[in-house]
C-alpha cells in the first residue's frame, strides 16, 4: 500500500511540474505582453515582417480601421518600412485571464510608407494566447481610427 501511495504522489508531482514551469503571476504576464507589443511596434515600423511573424499565431486574424479582414500571411505580405516623422504606441494596458491576455493601447504614426502618406491615430485591441510550450502569440487584432 505504501508503495502505491508513493507512486500516486510521484505521478501527481510529475503531472503538475509542467504547469509550474510556465506559471507566471499576472504582473509578470502583463509586462511580458507589453514588451511583446513594443517589439511588434518597433518591427512593424522598420518593416521587419519576420519579427512580426514570430509574434503572430498561424491562424491570426486582423480587422483594419476600414473593417477589412487580414490573415497573418496577408498582413506580413503588405508590411513595408516607412519614413516616419512620428511613430509609436502608448497607453498600453493588459488584462490577464489565465492563458489569455487582452492588450489595448494607442498607436500614432505620421510619415510615408511607399508613396502613401500616413497621419493616423488608432486604438487597438490584441488578443494573446499562451500556446503549448509557453510561447505567447497574438491570435487576433482590431484597430479603430481615432478622428482628430
Amino acid at each position: 500500500m505504501h508503495r502505491r501511495s508513493t507512486f500516486v504522489v510521484l505521478a501527481l508531482f510529475c503531472a503538475a511540474s509542467p504547469l509550474r514551469l510556465f506559471a507566471q503571476s499576472a504582473p509578470e504576464i502583463q509586462k511580458a505582453i507589453a514588451d511583446l507589443e513594443s517589439k511588434w511596434a518597433a518591427a512593424q515600423q522598420e518593416g521587419k515582417a519576420g519579427v512580426v511573424g514570430s509574434l503572430l499565431a498561424d491562424r491570426f486574424i486582423s480587422v483594419s480601421t476600414e473593417g477589412q479582414l487580414s490573415t497573418r500571411d496577408q498582413l506580413l505580405a503588405h508590411m513595408k518600412p516607412g519614413k516616419w516623422e512620428a511613430y509609436g504606441i502608448s497607453d498600453v494596458n493588459v488584462i490577464v485571464y489565465d492563458h489569455i491576455a487582452i492588450a489595448t493601447g494607442l498607436w500614432s504614426g505620421k510619415g510615408m510608407v511607399g508613396d502613401h502618406k500616413v497621419d493616423m491615430r488608432e486604438r487597438w485591441t490584441d488578443t494573446w494566447v499562451r500556446m503549448p510550450g509557453g510561447l505567447w502569440q497574438c491570435v487576433a487584432s482590431q484597430q479603430t481610427a481615432i478622428q482628430p
